[in-house]
C-alpha cells in the first residue's frame, strides 16, 4: 500500500506564499493535488504525469500554483503564490495506479487509489 504524507501548510496572509509536500512511500507517476474548504466538497487543483512532463491546473489556481514531482525524492510539491482566502482549505495529495494513470480525469476524486491525510492552509485577507 502506498503512503502519501503531506506537510508544509499553515497560516499566510492575503499574497503570501507556501509550499506543500508530499512524501510518497514509492515512486508514483501519476499525481495530485486536491482541496476541500469548509462546507464544499473536494475538488481538483492540480496534476502531473512524470515523464511526459504533463501539468493541469483548475482554473482558479491558474498563474498562481505550481505543481512538481522530485522522482529520486519521491516527493511532490505544491508552490501556492499570491494566495487569496478563498485558497483556504484542507490540501490533500493523492496518486493514482494502474490503468488510470494515463487515463485523464486529472481531477476525479475516484481515480485516484491513495490520499494522504491532508494538510491545512489558511489565507487571512
Amino acid at each position: 500500500r502506498v503512503q502519501l504524507v503531506e506537510s508544509g501548510g499553515g497560516s499566510v496572509q492575503s499574497g503570501g506564499s507556501l509550499t506543500l509536500s508530499c512524501q510518497a512511500s514509492m515512486y508514483m507517476a501519476c499525481m495530485g493535488w486536491f482541496r476541500q474548504a469548509p462546507g464544499k466538497e473536494r475538488e481538483g487543483v492540480a496534476a502531473t504525469v512524470t515523464g511526459r512532463g504533463s501539468t493541469y491546473y483548475a482554473d482558479s489556481v491558474k498563474g498562481r500554483f505550481t505543481i512538481s514531482q522530485d522522482n529520486a525524492k519521491k516527493t511532490l510539491y505544491l508552490q501556492m503564490n499570491s494566495l487569496k482566502p478563498e485558497d483556504t482549505a484542507m490540501y490533500y495529495c493523492a496518486a493514482k495506479e494502474g490503468i488510470d494513470c494515463y487515463a485523464g480525469a486529472w481531477f476525479v476524486l475516484n481515480r485516484y487509489k491513495y490520499w494522504g491525510q491532508g494538510i491545512e492552509v489558511t489565507v487571512s485577507s
